[in-house]
């Protein structure tokens, strides 16, 4: 049994294909594993990367220089050795086609000292002071001339793009505007309600609803692309990470912990991404986070058509989620 189900607010579809379903298993999401005694993002091997930018040690935050790397630290942020953009990109012209310089950063959020450190282990103390980080970077970056827009999204996991077994966060900070933000605030325009307040209040109590704390909810959306996505919402309308306070920030620490502890425990080691979506000049625009697990390939009818087709019902994957809380 199949549906063709439509984006909440988008020109988009999904292909809810019940009948192909079966529970998925997952390989160690990491494949080969980098021992911490040669990993460049463990305590002790500071001088393996290029100088933090950020460096976040008993409630300090500080800075490496070329001659000092700044040891035990709680987190750390260096710039990505193989950036997709960057400050010093070069000018360059071409009279063929529209292009722009590389312009842009790239850092890498070192999230833990420990390379045996899971996200869903984190404590509230560190959760806390990992979503001050990123609010922090992204504000950073956001400030900086030219850039009109903060990508911050985390990859765990070799299936999910991970380089990496030790947990990380990336940013890139880019001179435009993402399509995907341009056609979400287009369709936005249109309607004379926020969409994203409409999905909080119709999913809050319903059968897609895995969690929700003071400040969030978390959902399988009815719109899923793939087995097992989720959103994280705050309830309140807030368009970026900057309007959150510290108390908002420990609940959004605890709706990704839980949105990841139920992956983990329903599917152990999967591999997934999760993707912040926030725009900072723009009121109207709400808040959220997806995180996609990678459960399989996105393959020629995906590609050829941007419709996806999801083998497990949102409605089922919750089922799952849940089965061991």
């Amino acid at each position: 049994m199949s549906e063709i189900r439509k984006h909440y607010f988008l020109d988009e579809y999904c292909i809810i294909a019940s009948g192909r379903s079966k529970r998925p298993s997952a390989p160690k999401a990491c494949g080969e594993e980098i021992k911490s005694d040669s990993c460049v993002f463990c305590n002790g091997h500071e001088d393996k990367t290029p100088p933090a930018n950020a460096v976040y040690k008993n409630a300090e935050v500080l800075k490496d220089t070329d001659e000092r790397r700044i040891t035990d630290w709680d987190v750390r942020c260096i710039p990505n050795l193989y950036p997709a953009l960057s400050p010093d990109a070069p000018e360059f012209d071409n009279a063929s086609f529209e292009v722009k310089t590389g312009y842009g950063f790239h850092e890498v959020i070192i999230e833990n000292p420990l390379h045996e450190s899971r996200m869903h282990l984190f404590s509230d103390e560190e959760m806390l002071l990992l979503m001050k980080v990123y609010r922090d970077r992204v504000m950073h970056y956001q400030s900086q001339e030219g850039i009109k827009y903060v990508s911050l999204f985390k990859n765990w996991g070799k299936k999910a793009g991970a380089s990496l077994e030790h947990t990380h966060t990336q940013l890139i900070a880019v001179p435009i505007i993402p399509p995907t933000i341009t056609k979400e605030r287009k369709a936005m325009e249109e309607l004379e309600n926020c969409p994203y307040c409409k999905i909080v209040e119709k999913e809050t109590g319903k059968e897609r609803k895995v969690y929700e704390n003071a400040d969030f909810i978390l959902i399988a959306p009815y719109f899923s692309r793939v087995p097992y996505e989720t959103w994280i919402l705050p309830k309140k309308h807030v368009n970026h990470i900057s309007a959150f306070s510290d108390e908002m920030l420990l609940s959004l620490g605890d709706c990704i912990r839980t949105a990841v502890s139920f992956l983990d425990r329903t599917i152990p080691e999967l591999a997934y991404n999760y993707m912040f979506f926030q725009i900072e000049h723009d009121l109207s625009y709400h808040f959220n986070i997806r995180i996609a697990p990678v459960t399989s390939i996105e393959a020629g009818f995906e590609k050829n058509t941007e419709i996806y087709i999801n083998s497990m019902p949102p409605e089922i994957a919750v089922e799952y989620l849940l089965e061991k809380a």
